[in-house]
């Protein structure tokens, strides 16, 4: 299975529990699932406990190190700045996400975290990978809410 369908999988379950439907998964540099996540602000009362800062973490505990090289984050939505800022302090090799976030994005809309000249890594970004199953994850949660 794929990583960005693992992903939208974490998605799926975050939204099943009332969580907004973001995913999370990190790969290790040789492709094997290092950790993988939903959203948990709800369940954890933490608004940082987003996707990818969960599964990055716990990549990180599961290697024994502060930061992931040659990892890959594969990630339902384009990050927020937290998360491109935590994204870069990792030095996560790839960033490859889902769908765009033109209000609330880090990396191709808002901040651009990584175009600042304080940004002390850059990861390679591969934005829009199966975008439309991801943002109508994200619009059909909305939708039912309003």
């Amino acid at each position: 299975m794929d990583a960005m369908q693992l992903a939208l999988d974490e998605a799926r379950a975050a939204a099943a529990r009332g969580e907004v439907p973001v995913g999370a998964v990190v790969l290790g540099p040789d492709g094997a699932v290092l950790a993988r996540a939903g959203n948990r602000t709800e369940a954890d009362c933490d608004a940082a406990a987003h996707a990818e800062l969960l599964a990055l973490r716990a990549a990180a505990r599961r290697l024994g190190a502060p930061r992931l090289p040659g990892c890959d984050l594969v990630v339902t939505l384009e990050p927020c700045p937290m998360c491109a800022a935590a994204i870069s302090l990792f030095r996560v090799r790839r960033l490859i996400f889902g769908a765009y976030d033109p209000k609330g994005g880090g990396v191709e809309h808002g901040a651009r975290v990584f175009d600042a000249a304080t940004c002390l890594h850059r990861p390679e970004i591969v934005g829009g990978v199966r975008e439309g199953e991801a943002a109508a994850l994200l619009r059909d949660f909305f939708a039912a809410r309003r």
